[in-house]
């Protein structure tokens, strides 16, 4: 990309001394911070509405606010379903699926594309054969992608908790936001963020939850934060290759669709990768998914 893919507005200097998140310029990689304090040194966390009896209309929940040089990303993320209630309603008679319809109408009312989304995230070999490609599979190639000097630099980057989990967050809210929108690309991060950590919303975290980087509070509360980064990317790249949900998914525009997030990815964190070519198997295994997916009803619908 020759431009920024973010929208920013004025931000400010955070007092005291930061972690090492200069590689960052985008998006934020788990493995610079070494606990839930040193977040909290860059990210701004407001928790709002914890009073429920004055709260009647609105729900409780919790603002992050990150500032990055003049830019500035925010996440909210409020009371509400989570993946549970989804698989609850999946498999369970009328009454758990109208409970699912009072608490969240919009998950009812867009159940077949959250359903191809589901597909898309999850391996699904019998479906579509044996070594199904998923999102997760683009970022792991991502990661494996990065240039070999480049590894060397920051080892512990290559990681489940580094890049993967970056390259995940950031890949799936991307092709979510370019295939359908930026708000269904919030609803699947919170509903997903919701289901292990419900003190995400109020802060009232254990001692465990504070200590544990990779799976505590910090995690979470900057998969947040890289849900964003998806979605603007998402928003960019959908301008640039005119991407609806009735786009046909060719390996030439999966190429340079990826190609353009690595792009992303290398200005952000001043890495080179490899690039992705039309004939990669995984390019074309990948583009036959999301043309099928996109294009046929999808199964095991809620409701």
């Amino acid at each position: 990309m020759e431009t920024h893919p973010l929208s920013a507005s004025d931000g400010h200097e955070v007092d005291g001394e930061v972690p090492n998140i200069d590689a960052g310029r985008g998006a934020l990689l788990l493995t610079r911070f070494h606990s839930f304090d040193e977040f909290k040194k860059v990210v701004d966390i407001e928790y709002f509405n914890q009073d429920r009896e004055n709260s009647l209309f609105r729900k409780p929940g919790v603002k992050l606010t990150f500032h990055n040089n003049e830019k500035i990303i925010n996440s909210q993320l409020t009371a509400g379903v989570n993946e549970v209630d989804f698989i609850n309603a999946a498999q369970g008679g009328f009454y758990l699926k109208l409970g699912l319809l009072l608490a969240s109408p919009y998950a009812v009312w867009n159940r077949k594309d959250l359903n191809r989304i589901y597909l898309l995230s999850r391996r699904r070999d019998a479906l579509f054969g044996d070594g199904d490609i998923a999102f997760y599979d683009l970022a792991a190639r991502m990661m494996f992608n990065i240039e070999e000097a480049d590894k060397k630099n920051h080892p512990e980057d290559i990681s489940d908790e580094g890049y993967l989990n970056t390259f995940l967050h950031v890949t799936t809210q991307a092709f979510i936001t370019s295939m359908f929108s930026e708000k269904l690309g919030d609803f699947i991060g919170d509903v997903h963020e919701r289901r292990y950590i419900p003190e995400l919303i109020s802060g009232n975290f254990s001692k465990k939850q504070l200590e544990d980087v990779y799976n505590g509070a910090t995690d979470n509360y900057l998969d947040l934060l890289n849900n964003e980064y998806g979605q603007q990317v998402g928003k960019e790249l959908k301008r640039k290759f005119k991407i609806s949900r009735n786009t046909n998914w060719t390996p030439e525009l999966l190429a340079d669709y990826l190609n353009e997030l690595e792009n992303y990815y290398g200005w952000s964190f001043q890495i080179g990768l490899k690039p992705f070519r039309p004939t990669d198997e995984l390019i074309v295994r990948f583009a036959i998914k999301l043309n099928a997916v996109m294009q046929n009803e999808p199964q095991n619908s809620i409701g």
